[in-house]
């Protein structure tokens, strides 16, 4: 649903009909009150013209056309002024219609004007143009064969000219201005629809980066778990089954103990993770847990290998490297190897892997992370399958690429960062 619109400083019926319906999109442009009472006044305008033209008896210009005409003259005017009423449906038409009234009836000439004004508020210059001069070449024509008594030639001339030049600029800047309340209305409109588009897409960004530290956190922690309790299930299964040696109750505790512990740091590091992606209402300060870094990597691997995973691990770090590499360089290499070995764990249980990080002027910072394919697959532990996916997002958050696929029996995941400059 869209946004209410704000900041209209008029309301809708002091508004002309073309801006009024930018505000209701979609319905049909109706005549506001306003445009009832321009209407109202332009024929009233225009019917005193005729008037003050008739009022004189006889017309100043009775001498220079037939009888028949002059009779006419007043029907005409009176039609030529009813017709105004249709003129914001057609413009055009009406002002081609009015042309040969001109030239029949004197009291039409403010009918005319009106017209001219229409088409110069309604369309573009060139038709504008065209039917101002549509009238004005008669009528100047006219005016300086025929002038007003106590008028010369050229004020006569200038008198006509300026009847119908006038409602032409009026127009032509009616519609420029109009033109360009509407441009600036839909420019509004863009700009609300951008930022609620904006919005949208953070508020997407934000559900993405928390789906993938959620998952980069409980992933390893929660596999973990699985196979401790694999394990004790297994123990239990094989001594009902009398294929195995009972679990004593040393044992057992030991296990629970282990399970207790792998439970308890997935809410720790949970409750890490939230403290991160939240901001404190009390002091207005971020509150940031202390977050994984090149150093913590060896505890990851002791921690993989306490759960009975058998991992190789070789890490190279230049000199100053812990303080070279931003925090998300490192974090972003600790989630590689965490991502691995969790993979590992998932989808080749047993086999050994092999993880590696170099970090350095020359190489860059690699993370690389190997084990062998299982002989057959195995669906024990399941998962969202976005792991890949998230890490992938946030290497190339960092600027660094991420290979991974299987490569002579061996699945291999492996990320590049640059070093910084």
């Amino acid at each position: 649903m869209s946004a209410p619109r704000t900041g209209r400083t008029s309301p809708r019926w002091l508004l002309p009909g073309e801006l009024a319906a930018l505000d209701a999109a979609g319905a049909p442009q109706r005549r506001t009150v306003r445009d009832w009472v321009v209407d109202a006044s332009l024929f009233a305008a225009a019917a005193l013209v005729g008037l003050s033209v008739w009022s004189e008896d006889p017309p100043y210009y009775a001498e220079a056309v037939p009888a028949w005409m002059l009779a006419a003259d007043p029907w005409v005017g009176a039609a030529a002024c009813l017709a105004l009423w249709w003129r914001r449906r057609f413009p055009i038409a009406l002002a081609v219609a009015l042309v040969p009234a001109l030239y029949v009836a004197g009291t039409a000439v403010g009918a005319t004007m009106v017209a001219v004004l229409t088409v110069a508020v309604r369309r573009d210059w060139l038709p504008a143009t065209l039917a101002t001069a549509g009238y004005l070449v008669p009528a100047v024509i006219f005016g300086a064969a025929h002038p007003a008594p106590g008028t010369g030639v050229f004020a006569s001339v200038a008198i006509v000219g300026m009847m119908y030049l006038v409602p032409l600029g009026w127009g032509m800047a009616t519609r420029a201005r109009r033109q360009l309340i509407a441009s600036l209305r839909r420019d509004a409109e863009r700009e609300r629809q951008e930022h609620r588009r904006r919005l949208a897409d953070a508020r997407r960004g934000e559900r993405e980066r928390i789906a993938r530290e959620m998952h980069d956190v409980l992933a390893h922690r929660i596999s973990l778990l699985s196979v401790h309790a694999g394990g004790l299930a297994y123990r239990t299964a094989q001594a009902e089954a009398g294929v195995g040696r009972p679990l004593d109750a040393a044992e057992i505790g030991q296990a629970v103990e282990v399970i207790r512990d792998a439970a308890v740091r997935a809410l720790d590091e949970l409750g890490e993770v939230l403290a991160v992606l939240r901001t404190d209402g009390g002091d207005g300060r971020e509150r940031v847990a202390p977050q994984p870094r090149l150093a913590d990597i060896p505890r990851l691997v002791a921690e993989a290998r306490a759960a009975g995973q058998r991992v190789s691990f070789e890490m190279e770090c230049a000199p100053g490297a812990a303080e070279a590499l931003r925090p998300a360089t490192q974090r972003t290499v600790y989630r590689t190897v965490q991502e691995g070995l969790t993979n590992a764990r998932k989808h080749a249980p047993g086999a050994q892997v092999a993880v590696r990080v170099d970090a350095g002027p020359v190489t860059g910072v690699v993370a690389s992370v190997s084990n062998p394919l299982p002989v057959t697959p195995t669906g024990d532990l399941p998962g969202a399958g976005a792991g890949l996916t998230g890490l992938a997002e946030r290497v190339a958050l960092d600027g660094g690429t991420i290979e991974h696929g299987v490569a002579d029996g061996s699945f291999r995941l492996t990320t590049r960062l640059s070093w910084p400059t």
